[in-house]
């Protein structure tokens, strides 16, 4: 990585861990704060995660496991609401590098794409409804609702993005270092339980 991208990257990982930003918009933010031109070479995904463990482990190493174990059990609750939907959990909070500022992004898989959004309705869910890219780049709907987490005191964004099941196996094939991408209601019941009897 060159001196630029590698500036781009420690600036963009400030930008994800405090202000809680996407990826995609910390990389372009921190060019136009560097005052770099267009043709900067952004950082890879890969690239930036290992800057925002960087940052986490210098700035937040004391706060950021807590607050990484609380936004898992919020999921996982929405994971158990949801679990007729196969739900994976995704993002930063299954890789580990979440902090109270994160939102929760999960997958679900369903026979019926409105399934999951006729559920919401049944309960009384409010949710808000728009298109995004999936895995693959593809537009999928993804419904977003507001979730209170007690143990952060604060409202939490939760993202539902809905997928069509054939394209299960797809999305559990490894990531460019070889880990899984997403995790199942077993993987995080199992990571959830890892962190409490640590």
């Amino acid at each position: 990585m060159d001196k630029a991208s590698s500036e781009i990257a420690a600036v963009a990982a400030r930008m994800v861990v405090e202000d809680g930003l996407e990826w995609g918009a910390a990389k372009r933010r921190a060019v136009q704060q560097l005052g770099l031109g267009p043709r900067a070479r952004l950082p890879g995904n890969e690239e930036l995660e290992d800057a925002v463990r960087e940052h986490i482990d210098i700035f937040y190493a004391d706060t950021q496991p807590v607050e990484l174990a609380a936004l898992r059990r919020l999921a996982l609750t929405w994971m158990e609401r949801l679990q007729e939907f196969r739900p994976h959990l995704a993002g930063a909070v299954w890789y580990g590098t979440a902090t109270r500022r994160s939102d929760v992004y999960m997958q679900l898989f369903c026979d019926d794409p409105k399934s999951a959004e006729i559920l919401l309705i049944d309960r009384g869910v409010r949710y808000e409804p728009r298109t995004v890219p999936g895995f693959r780049g593809d537009p999928v709907e993804a419904l977003s609702v507001q979730s209170h987490s007690a143990e952060l005191g604060e409202t939490i964004g939760v993202h539902l993005l809905v997928h069509d099941l054939d394209e299960l196996r797809g999305a559990l094939k490894p990531d460019a270092r070889g880990r899984t991408p997403r995790g199942s209601l077993d993987a995080v019941r199992k990571l959830v339980q890892q962190e409490a009897e640590a």
